[in-house]
């Protein structure tokens, strides 16, 4: 008998690591092609030296560190700061309201009522941005139905801290039904038999909404706020026209340096600082829930 070479098993069926490197390229070519790729090109621009008068720099334009230093004018730090204190605190009180209400929809609704609502959040949340933004300067702007009653209340619609409050509302107004949807699936999850079980053991409604809703629901609390909080940072309509050129959020400082004055590297190198500051605020907040998690 002549000996033959029989195929081993691993030749002739290809392993599931390799047949899943085939399924994910097509993936990873589109988010290397409008992702990754524009990044990079980004970065590389924010070290390009600029020269007045080009629209953006030149090809052969030597990397610097000018557009950075730029940054640490107190001119950008202060409209740093007013980007993410106003976004903060929009987050936080749009958290305490959006809490509430998704926890009525889920306990107190039918289920035909908890489908109206879900809806009519999805609406909310599909709405232009435009649009509810200057539904919300028609009606508490300068020029608004409600001027002369801010006039009787003595209030002036074109002082500061009213025009910062307008801009939270209308940061309110999109992360609301966000937060609400974001949370309906939690409480969805919860147990009312916890909480009946702690009244029935003698515990006020207040402390076992405290002891268990709230702590069961921290995790959800936190993811939704830090969408809320990633969206509030990077809102561009809702400052630029509710905050009338006195409020100004890093989105529209990079809007200003790409368009108005051509500056690219200035542009890009806010756009970078802007996303690692982001993104150490996203994991600082989840590394100490991570933190809270393991202790609990």
């Amino acid at each position: 008998m002549s000996s033959q070479t029989v195929p081993t098993a691993s030749a002739a069926t290809p392993s599931p690591l390799r047949g899943a490197m085939l399924l994910l390229l097509p993936a990873l070519a589109v988010f290397v092609l409008i992702f990754a790729a524009p990044l990079i090109d980004l970065a590389l621009e924010s070290f390009r030296q600029f020269v007045p008068g080009r629209i953006g720099s030149a090809a052969d334009s030597p990397f610097v560190l000018d557009n950075y230093r730029e940054l640490v004018s107190p001119s950008f730090a202060g409209v740093l700061v007013e980007t993410f204190r106003i976004s903060v605190a929009a987050s936080l009180v749009g958290l305490i309201i959006a809490f509430p209400i998704a926890y009525g929809i889920v306990r107190r609704f039918s289920p035909r009522g908890r489908v109206a609502c879900i809806g009519l959040m999805i609406t909310l949340v599909l709405l232009s941005m435009l649009v509810r933004t200057y539904a919300l300067e028609l009606t508490f702007g300068s020029v608004g139905i409600i001027r002369p009653l801010l006039n009787v209340l003595g209030i002036a619609p074109t002082s500061r801290w009213y025009i910062e409050t307008l801009v939270g509302a209308g940061l309110l107004h999109a992360v609301i039904p966000i937060s609400v949807l974001t949370l309906m699936g939690t409480v969805q999850n919860l147990d009312p038999r916890l909480i009946d079980a702690a009244q029935s053991l003698g515990a006020p409604a207040w402390r076992a909404h405290l002891d268990i809703t709230l702590r069961r629901s921290l995790p959800a609390l936190v993811s939704s706020f830090l969408v809320s909080l990633t969206f509030s940072i990077s809102a561009f309509v809702i400052p630029m026209v509710l905050g009338k050129g006195r409020v100004l959020f890093i989105s529209n400082v990079i809007y200003n340096r790409f368009s108005d004055v051509s500056n690219y590297p200035s542009g890009a190198a806010v756009s970078i600082t802007m996303l690692i500051l982001t993104l150490i605020v996203v994991y600082l907040v989840s590394l100490v829930q991570h933190g809270r998690r393991k202790s609990a």
